[in-house]
C-alpha cells in the first residue's frame, strides 16, 4: 500500500529553463499538477523531501498549496542524466476511492528446482487499483518449479481490489533447463563444423599440445636408450 507523504508546495509564475534552474539552485523541484478537469498548476516542491518520497514507485502525495490539500500521483519524473537530481515532475490529481492504472514491478522469491534457469521475461505488470491502495510490487514465487514452467500474467495473484490490465496471456516468468558449459561448447563446435568453420588453436590448447609432444619425445628417447 502506498504511504501518503505530505509536501508543502509553492505556486510559481516564472517559466522556462532559466526559471527552472533558479528553482533547482534553491534546492527545490519544478513541477506541474493537473487532472480532473482542473487547470494545470505550476508549483515548486521541497527538493530533499520530494526525492525521498519518490524513492517509492507510484508515490501517493498530499500536495499542500496555500493551505489547500490535494492528493496526487507522480506520473512522470524527469531525472538528470548525470547528477542525482530531479529536473521536473508531472503530478496527476486523484481522489480517494478512485481507481488508477499504474505499472508495478514484479518481484521473484524462492528457488526453482536444481539445474534450472529462471528468466523474468517482463518485470512490470500494468494493473488498476485504488489510488490509496497501490501495491509496491507484485510477488511471484518460483519455489521448486521445474524446467518447462511458464507463468503468465493471468496466473499471478494480485492484491485485493486490484485488477489486471496487462494481457493475461503475456509471459512473465520462463523456467528452463540450465545448460552446462561443456554442453554449450559441444553444441557450438557442432554448429561450427556443420557451417565448415575451422577453429583457431587457442594458446591454452597449443601449450597442452606442446606439453604432450614433449612427453612423447621424452618417452621415445628413454625407449631407445
Amino acid at each position: 500500500m502506498s504511504d501518503i507523504t505530505k509536501l508543502v508546495a509553492e505556486k510559481r509564475t516564472d517559466f522556462g529553463k532559466g526559471a527552472a534552474r533558479k528553482i533547482r539552485r534553491a534546492h527545490k523541484i519544478p513541477a506541474v499538477m493537473y487532472g480532473h478537469g482542473t487547470e494545470p498548476v505550476h508549483i515548486s516542491l521541497p527538493g530533499h523531501d520530494t526525492m525521498m518520497a519518490l524513492k517509492q514507485a507510484n508515490a501517493l502525495l498530499t500536495i499542500v498549496i496555500e493551505g489547500d490539500e490535494q492528493l496526487a500521483l507522480a506520473k512522470d519524473v524527469q531525472r538528470d542524466a548525470i547528477k542525482p537530481i530531479i529536473d521536473h515532475i508531472d503530478l496527476v490529481v486523484v481522489r480517494k476511492g478512485e481507481k488508477v492504472t499504474v505499472d508495478v514491478s514484479v518481484h521473484l522469491e524462492g528457488e526453482a528446482a536444481p539445474e534450472t534457469y529462471v528468466t523474468l521475461d517482463r518485470n512490470v505488470l500494468e494493473i488498476e487499483a485504488l489510488a490509496t491502495n497501490i501495491p509496491e510490487n507484485v510477488v511471484v514465487s518460483v519455489e521448486g518449479l521445474r524446467a518447462g514452467t511458464l507463468i503468465l500474467a493471468g496466473a499471478i495473484e494480485l492484491p485485493e481490489g486490484a485488477t489486471l490490465v496487462t494481457d493475461a496471456e503475456a509471459l512473465i516468468v520462463n523456467i528452463t533447463q540450465r545448460v552446462s558449459e561443456e554442453a554449450l561448447e559441444a553444441e557450438l563446435a557442432d554448429a561450427e563444423a556443420e557451417a565448415g568453420i575451422e577453429r583457431e588453436e587457442s594458446d591454452e590448447d597449443a601449450a597442452e599440445g606442446a606439453s604432450t609432444d614433449g612427453a612423447d619425445a621424452s618417452a621415445e628417447g628413454s625407449d631407445e636408450s
